[in-house]
């Protein structure tokens, strides 16, 4: 099974861009305008009779009777993710084989399995338990010489916004990957889709292409892997990428 890099340190944020002196211009028009508004007005005023207040005494606003109806299952997303993470995995598609190492599990990853398949697996579990590590659910097939490996991670985020980090740092390492083009999976605001063009080598193996997707959504973070003996195209990933994030 392919391993995920540990966390790495994120990369300097772009400076921000300065107004300019066309943004100082326009703001001093517009207070120069308030203020010609202000005298004028004031002047205005100063010849008019002045107008009675109203009466104190206002009859009571009467207040809206009945209860806010509950949203359904199917809108509250927390009632989804809140159950069996599992049941919001994408189907093995008809035909394919359960992936192997599906055998020794029930579709949970507990932290330390999780962990295991980082390069550095004492560290990783350092990191997740900082994070707030909550539960993991997997799942994956296999097509001939191909293999799917999808993972959804949730985090309790009762400190800041996990998911969306641990997804910056899948993000930054399939960046690093030579030979790698980039796509805005959609429907997410800054979920990533990734495939590589250098296949891994090994000898007495065949070449080993990779694809790979991150993408958050609440506290989830989502993983989607392909694996494939020839090149894997950007259709396949960017498939499996929106119809998994689509089910959450």
């Amino acid at each position: 099974m392919h391993e995920i890099p540990v966390q790495a340190e994120a990369p300097e944020a772009p400076r921000p861009r300065r107004r300019g002196r066309t943004a100082l211009l326009i703001a001093a028009a517009a207070v120069l305008g308030t203020l010609a508004g202000t005298c004028t007005g004031f002047l205005v005023q100063a010849d008019r009779e002045p107008t009675r207040l109203p009466s104190l005494s206002q009859p009571a606003v009467k207040q809206a009777k009945g209860e806010v109806e509950p949203l359904s299952a199917a809108q509250d997303r927390r009632v989804k993710t809140d159950g069996d993470l599992r049941k919001l995995l994408l189907k093995k598609p008809t035909g394919a084989k359960k992936a192997d190492w599906l055998d020794d599990s029930d579709g949970w990853m507990d932290l330390a399995s999780y962990a295991d398949a980082f390069e550095k697996p004492g560290r990783a579990f350092d990191d997740l338990v900082n994070d707030e590590f909550r539960r993991a659910a997997a799942t994956g097939w296999e097509t001939g010489n191909l293999s799917v490996t999808i993972r959804l991670i949730q985090y309790r985020q009762e400190e800041y916004i996990a998911a969306a980090d641990a997804v910056d740092d899948g993000q930054y390492w399939a960046d690093k990957e030579d030979s790698t083009d980039s796509w805005v999976v959609p429907g997410t605001e800054d979920g990533m889709a990734y495939v590589h063009h250098e296949p891994e080598t090994e000898p007495g193996y065949l070449p080993l292409y990779s694809a790979e997707a991150h993408a958050w959504r609440g506290d989830i973070a989502v993983e989607v892997w392909i694996y494939d003996t020839k090149p894997v195209t950007k259709k396949k990933i960017m498939d499996l990428a929106e119809r998994q994030m689509e089910r959450l």
